[in-house]
This record gives structure tokens, sequence and C-alpha cells, in this order.
């Protein structure tokens, strides 16, 4: 396995991280237990999931799976979204961060977080107030790393910028939508994380599994699949993706690869990501996601994959 820095940081991370939003719901304890030292026995040391995962329940998986095991991973969870009923119960306010992190140290059974993320804007709150929050939670030893997540680009740096007059924690790292159909963030983001060395873990690596290669141009997604009934796959099924799909897969199999390896490679390809969050349900899946972080294209190879990108439109 590759380790990358976590962005400006001393932390190194697995180049494929491991998304953890179905445990506890599609996957038992037992399929968690097994992914988990799967993982580990692959190099894989990112581990991410969030509160409102499975509404508490992936934090809950998770902190029965490592036990015994906090020393070999980087536990990354997100704090924002509604965990009651309550006015006070989402956002991030020093109210519910502060909140937030008990709950969450209780449901994983650990005393820290090594990366804690704020899992979206919220512009019902000072900035000031959330890092000041967050640095407090590092000062007390709770909190390791702090990281933003579906961040503007103007948001990440207004916050940096702050943090740094201020003499606050910077977020070390953005965890934003991007995969080789979904490239908004290499607008501002993705220059704004070069220049300031801020680390990107790229979320949804496979759109869904549409850049597995297994949705095929006419066919209707296979059953079963969550292209059969998810807005967010389907969304990305036409004319112009199969296109790219089709040219990127035989580019691949050219090489002895497969389009999914393909698809983690390429945003490894990209000096400014740090890892990939990939999601698994089951061990097959970690131990192909894990193969891809040893393919390393050349400059060459990203060049080519480029003007395939731009053949379907």
């Amino acid at each position: 396995m590759e380790y990358r820095q976590m962005g400006n940081t001393g932390v190194r991370v697995s180049a494929v991280g491991l998304g953890t939003n179905q445990f506890g719901g599609k996957v038992d304890q037992q399929g968690v237990n097994d992914i988990i030292a799967a993982a580990i026995d692959l190099g894989i040391n990112l581990i991410d999931t969030a509160d409102v995962y499975q509404g508490g329940r992936s934090e809950e998986a998770l902190g029965i799976a490592l036990q015994g095991r906090w020393n070999q991973v980087v536990l990354a969870t997100k704090v924002h979204g509604a965990m009651g009923d309550g006015p006070n119960d989402y956002g991030t306010s020093r109210y519910h961060i502060t909140a937030g992190i008990e709950a969450s140290l209780g449901r994983l059974n650990t005393d820290h977080i090594d990366l804690y993320q704020v899992h979206r804007w919220d512009d019902k709150t000072p900035i000031e107030e959330t890092l000041r929050a967050l640095d407090d939670l590092i000062t007390s030893g709770k909190v390791r790393y702090i990281g933003a997540s579906n961040f503007a680009a103007w948001q990440l740096a207004h916050s940096n910028l702050l943090a740094e007059t201020r003499g606050w924690t910077r977020f070390a790292t953005i965890q934003n939508h991007y995969h080789m159909v979904e490239r908004t963030i290499e607008h501002e983001v993705l220059p704004y994380c070069r220049a300031q060395k801020v680390g990107i873990l790229p979320y949804f690596p496979l759109a869904g599994g549409f850049l597995t290669g297994k949705y095929r141009r006419g066919e209707g997604a296979p059953a079963g699949s969550r292209g059969e009934s998810s807005p967010y796959v389907q969304r990305y099924m036409t004319d112009d993706n199969y296109t790219r799909v089709e040219h990127l897969s035989a580019w691949a199999e050219e090489r002895g690869r497969t389009m999914a390896e393909l698809a983690h490679a390429w945003l490894l390809g990209h000096p400014e990501v740090c890892s990939v969050i990939s999601g698994a349900t089951r061990v097959t899946q970690i131990e192909q996601n894990a193969a891809s972080a040893a393919w390393h294209l050349s400059s060459q190879d990203m060049a080519e994959i480029e003007a395939l990108l731009a053949l379907g439109g």
C-alpha cells in the first residue's frame, strides 16, 4: 500500500481509504469486522465515517470492530447533520459540536478522533464560532486534526485564512465529490488545495458503480444494482458518459486492468489527492479497491486518459 501525507500534516494515510456509510445497515457487525480486518491486512489505514451514517450505527459498528486496533488506523468522522429533532441537534454551532463529539466518542468507544470533519458549510453559524470550537477540541486532546467536507473554494479559503490570523488550527483536508465524470472541484477547489497543501479526499470515486463499466449502453441497469433505482447513478447514464466509459474500459483492459482500478488510479494521479474514500460492503470489494493503489499512472497515461474523457463531448 502506498501512503501519502494527509495535507500539510505529518500523518500518513493510505492512498485508498475505506468509506463506511453502509456499516450498521446493509453491512452487519460480522461483515464490518471482516471488512475492517481485511482493510488493515491490506494496509488501508484511513477509515471514514460520519455521525449521521445509519443514524449513528456506522460509528457503533466501527467502535466494536476497531477495539484493540486503534493504533493501526486514522479514524475520520464528521459533524453537522441532524442527530435528533431538536432545534440544536444539527449544524456547526459550539453547542452542537460539543454534543456531537461526545456522542461520537461514545459510539466509537474511544477517547479521540483522528480527523474530525465539518460535513458541510453552515450558513447559520459564524465560521469563527465553528473554528474556535474545533480548536478547543484539539487543545483538549479529543481531536487530532480537522477537515472540511463539501465546501466551496471560497469557504475553505476563508476558513483557513481566518484560522491562521487567529492562531487556530486550519482545515488539513477537504472531502468533496470528485470522479472522472464529476470534475467541478477542478475549477477552484483543487487549485486552492494545491497552493495551500490541503489534502483532497474524493468520495464516490466510482460514481455509485457507473465507473465500474457494468452499465452498458442500451441494456438498462443490471437487476439489483444501484443504477436500477438510484437517481444519482442514473444521472450519469448519458450517451456522452457511456462513450467515455467504453473508451476508458478498453484502455484499461489493454493494460490488464479494470475500469474500477482506472477510476481510482486516475484520482491518485492528482498529487493533491491524499486518499480516495471508497466504500465497500464485501471483502472482495476492499481487495479490488486496494489493488488500484499499486497502479501509478505516468504523465503520458494521464494525457491519454484526458483525451479519452474529451471524446464524450
